[in-house]
């Protein structure tokens, strides 16, 4: 089996209601996500052109310069209310805006255009990441 992997990123902002530390705070991160597909043979798994692109389409268009927030937080949802009154770009989930839960996320979201998806990988800053591999 050979495995290829294509790195896109976008920035955004979040915050983690209810957390203990400094990520309780409104901030942003450079987000690299690593998209892992596996294949057989001697030919090409995937063009790497193509895994780009539905890359881009499914996760760049929604959430790059957007603001990421869980719709189960109260908080979070008046941030967004604000975002939105200025015309700003939101991205509302139904669940915390964790490195974990974006990987997994973004893994469903292109399972259905990426058959042969094994792993997405999302770093939050040069030295911590999240990997979601069923």
């Amino acid at each position: 089996m050979t495995t290829i992997t294509k790195t896109i990123s976008f920035d955004a902002a979040h915050v983690l209601t209810n957390h203990n530390g400094l990520c309780k705070n409104l901030h942003g991160h450079t987000y690299r996500v690593d998209i892992s597909v596996a294949g057989e043979g001697d030919d090409m798994v995937m063009d790497f052109k193509d895994l780009k692109r539905v890359a881009e389409d499914i996760i760049c268009a929604k959430f790059d310069h957007a603001f990421i927030y869980n719709t189960a937080s109260p908080g979070e949802c008046e941030i967004a209310s604000v975002v939105e009154r200025h015309e700003m770009r939101t991205v509302a989930i139904p669940f915390r805006s964790t490195a974990e839960n974006l990987a997994r996320h973004f893994y469903g979201e292109l399972k259905g255009s990426v058959p042969a998806l094994v792993a997405v990988k999302v770093w939050e800053t040069a030295t911590s990441c999240a990997e979601y591999r069923p």
